[in-house]
């Protein structure tokens, strides 16, 4: 079994900044993927960004040049760096993780973090 722990949401003015992060715990599991999801009130969930085990990074359209998603191998941690915050950045995010444990592919998530843009 693996916890997403997720923290840094918040409430900021348009234009500001916020650092979401997200923890991976438990044992025997290796990580293929973390990413980010958000989902706005009335909307379906969106992946917002994605970061694979090599490295590579993919944004959805609407935050590329203003969010920047990372990695810390080592501590299985994921972060969203969330710059030139926008109203339209209100939802709750929700960290996802594509683990593999011994020959099982498995896909969990977090409970969410809100994060909310002032105008």
């Amino acid at each position: 079994q693996v916890q997403l722990v997720e923290s840094g949401g918040g409430l900021v003015q348009a234009g500001g900044s916020l650092r979401l992060s997200c923890a991976a715990s438990g044992s025997g599991f290796s990580i293929n993927a973390m990413g980010w999801y958000r989902q706005a009130p009335g909307k379906q969930r969106e992946l917002v960004a994605l970061i694979i085990s090599g490295g590579n990074t993919n944004y959805a359209d609407s935050v590329k040049g203003r969010f920047t998603i990372s990695r810390d191998n080592a501590k299985n941690t994921v972060y969203l760096q969330m710059n030139s915050l926008k109203p339209e950045d209100t939802a709750v995010y929700y960290c996802n993780a594509l683990v593999l444990i011994t020959i099982s592919r498995m896909n969990y998530w977090g409970q969410g973090t809100q994060v909310t843009v002032s105008s």
